[in-house]
């Protein structure tokens, strides 16, 4: 891992206080499924969804890859998906890369295609905008993680699914082209690794 990566990993994993009980109770849910599969030794597989699929579903993709691999548990895959495909937003591009993570573009044009990389030697997330039912990610056994309230009410069926849970955050879109824009995103992506590493330190 990375060393910016790994002393912000470790920084985490020491503020889980900051997280309300109620939604330590909620994020559990998504521990509750890791773990029943990691029991049954199946493949750990988790959507994270938002409505178009470029700031805050990217997030939880990334994190929970990151956190697979800081938790050392085996067998997880992570992906993302919108109710519209649009473009992994550049500032979110941008917050993880103040962090430390190393991106690159495989493919060009409206909507690249990036690969994110926390590590030398592990799998990095792929990361691009795309429909959550897209042929990229997982047809069935999943976990979807709505990250976005207006995901979760227009995407009243998802197919597939074993567990659906809404673990929303505020859009750091709304900052775009302010003088908060950097430090709204890089707090929104805090947030969304601070709960993801909650929920990965409860699988033993």
């Amino acid at each position: 891992m990375y060393p910016p990566i790994k002393t912000y990993c470790d920084q985490l994993v020491a503020q889980f206080d900051e997280i309300p009980a109620e939604r330590k109770a909620l994020l559990e849910k998504v521990s509750a499924f890791i773990l029943k599969k990691k029991s049954a030794g199946l493949d750990i597989k988790l959507v994270y969804i938002c409505t178009h699929n470029s700031r805050r579903s990217h997030f939880g993709q990334v994190w929970a890859n990151v956190a697979a691999d800081y938790f050392e548990v085996e067998n997880v895959s992570t992906f993302s998906g919108g109710t519209e495909a649009t473009a992994f937003n550049p500032n979110a591009i941008n917050a993880l890369r103040r962090v430390g993570f190393d991106i690159s573009t495989i493919e060009e044009g409206k909507n690249p295609v990036y690969r994110v990389a926390h590590s030398e030697s592990y799998v990095p997330s792929i990361c691009f905008s795309k429909v959550y039912d897209d042929v990229a990610n997982p047809q069935s056994g999943y976990a979807a993680i709505m990250t976005c309230s207006d995901a979760e009410e227009n995407c009243p069926f998802i197919p597939g699914v074993e567990l659906r849970i809404g673990t929303t955050y505020d859009d750091p879109k709304a900052f775009d082209n302010s003088p908060l824009q950097d430090a709204k995103y890089d707090e929104r992506c805090r947030q969304i690794a601070l709960e993801t590493f909650y929920v990965f330190s409860k699988i033993s």
